[in-house]
């Protein structure tokens, strides 16, 4: 790709809470910037249960006009027994299309071009980009907030080669519930299924490995039937929809094409909770961190990937290895029956003492 149409400092590939964020911090430092994402509108649609920790931060924009509920505790069904309560376990239920429409919004504001229906086509080698508007640019810094199937990431060979897929409904929620429910069992397979409320209504869903795909359908079937006959939500189903989330931790977040620094964030970079599959936190704070990693790749691009690899690491490398080992030993424990299944599932869940042990 030798034909340049756009010359930028930063090409933000993703308008996601990583993609947004990055762009809004990069051109809070005085950069060209221009961040596209396929998505026609902001957040539309939803691919996600739509739940932050409250550790989130208030400081975040958008947030707050975007919350729909807060969530003081975590119910826990293991198998068929009697549940475990969680409490406190503090969080949000977000409006995500409003949060995600906040962030770009402050991307805007900030200085950023941002172009939705718009998609990374193809990297070059020398770090230039096709989009699908038939645009080639060429910028100095790269940054993938393109998600778990990331275009950029693939291009410096940072591949999420362990992912979930996943599968909800919303229905309406018919009595008023202030925790997020999870569900564990040996029936859905590297993953777990719940019930999230959001006001009146509630994301019910669940997420396996690629392997058993084809039974997420009756899974998510079977909870909703279920919560139906017990009188906690509709019959009818408001709204549908499914994604995929890496779980295999984080993979190389830099890399150069060329003289083109790269920097990943969020999904792309692999920084979803490879067991309870939460990942907005970690693409606000990472896009942060890679906007600012962006402005400082233009004096020095060397050290300005390596200390975004340190940032990355120092923040996320513990809690993800944790769970990488405890996906693993799940996994084995269910093929080998190496411990009780009940007992397995509670050590392979972050609401659980065993959980957090050596």
């Amino acid at each position: 790709m030798t034909d340049v149409d756009v010359e930028v400092d930063v090409l933000c590939a993703g308008l996601g809470p990583a993609g947004a964020r990055a762009a809004a911090a990069a051109a809070k430092r005085g950069l060209r910037v221009l961040a596209v994402d396929r998505k026609r509108e902001p957040g539309l649609p939803v691919q996600c249960a739509e739940f932050v920790p409250a550790l989130i931060g208030s400081n975040v924009g958008g947030l707050a006009r975007s919350v729909r509920q807060s969530i003081r505790a975590m119910e826990t069904y293991v198998e068929t027994e009697v549940p475990d309560l969680t409490d406190p376990f503090p969080g949000q239920m977000l409006d995500r299309a409003a949060f995600d429409a906040a962030l770009a919004e402050e991307a805007v504001d900030a200085g950023a071009t941002c172009r939705f229906a718009t998609t990374v086509r193809a990297v070059g080698r020398d770090g230039s980009v096709a989009l699908s508007d038939g645009t080639c640019v060429r910028a100095h810094v790269l940054i993938g907030a393109d998600g778990p199937r990331s275009v950029v990431g693939r291009a410096i060979g940072s591949i999420n080669r362990h992912l979930v897929e996943t599968r909800q409904v919303t229905v309406r929620l018919l009595e008023p519930h202030d925790a997020t429910d999870i569900f564990l069992s040996a029936a859905t397979p590297g993953g777990y299924a719940w019930l999230f409320p959001k006001g009146d209504v509630a994301n019910v869903g669940a997420g396996v490995d690629p392997a058993h795909k084809d039974r997420l359908k009756d899974i998510v079937g079977d909870l909703h039937r279920g919560l139906v006959a017990a009188g906690r939500v509709g019959r009818e189903i408001l709204a549908r929809t499914g994604g995929a989330i890496p779980v295999g931790g984080m993979v190389k977040s830099t890399g150069a094409l060329g003289t083109t620094p790269v920097l990943l964030a969020g999904d792309a970079a692999g920084l979803a909770n490879p067991v309870t599959g939460a990942g907005i936190a970690a693409a606000v704070h990472s896009g942060t961190l890679a906007g600012d990693a962006a402005a400082a790749a233009l004096e020095d691009p060397a050290q300005a990937r390596a200390d975004y690899e340190d940032e990355l690491d120092a923040l996320f490398a513990v809690a993800l290895s944790r769970a990488v080992r405890r996906r693993e030993e799940l996994a084995h424990a269910m093929q080998t029956d190496a411990l009780p299944r009940s007992a397995a599932l509670r050590r392979g869940w972050v609401a659980y003492p065993e959980y957090w042990a050596p």
